[in-house]
């Protein structure tokens, strides 16, 4: 299926999953989707494993979370922050590593002070290989963390491996 990309996210300089700075982290990009969900690719390497080939169960539950977490913001001009209250996973497939992983999530619900949604992780046959719910706790920013924008550089960072289309 054909996801037409309307808008990029944010990325930062250190986070384990969009930190593009991190050499040990994901640097996964996000993409806002013409349907309303969230898509993120990220390609896992070696230090992200647990089992020799394989992607570590604790990194694929966190792309899952981080992904169903910021697809609360998919259409919105104002920031919603989310902190996780609860999340469950479901494996079915192992992931391989040194491969385009796409994860995708949704919001299912919400209200004025929390929201559910769910994801999953496809592999790039199109299999799910994890899927996963999730209930979120609405914050602002500055009640989660001390978060300096310029330091952290919190930016969109054009890329020409910027998709048009995402296939899954």
């Amino acid at each position: 299926m054909q996801h037409r990309i309307v808008k990029k996210q944010y990325n930062s300089k250190l986070c384990f999953i969009c930190g593009l700075k991190n050499g040990s982290g994901l640097q996964a990009s996000f993409y806002e989707t013409e349907g309303g969900e969230l898509i993120a690719t990220f390609t896992p390497s070696d230090e992200h494993q647990s089992y020799p080939g394989r992607l570590h169960g604790g990194i694929a539950s966190a792309i899952l979370d981080e992904t169903i977490g910021r697809a609360i913001l998919v259409g919105r001009e104002e920031e919603i922050w989310g902190i996780t209250i609860d999340l469950s996973l479901s494996y079915k497939k192992p992931i391989p590593l040194g491969v385009e992983l796409k994860v995708v999530g949704r919001i299912t619900e919400e209200n004025s002070r929390f929201f559910h949604g769910t994801g999953e992780i496809v592999l790039p046959g199109g299999e799910v290989a994890v899927t996963g719910k999730g209930k979120y706790l609405k914050a602002p920013l500055d009640k989660i963390a001390d978060f300096d924008r310029d330091a952290q550089e919190w930016a969109v960072v054009a890329s020409e491996r910027d998709p048009e289309i995402i296939d899954i």
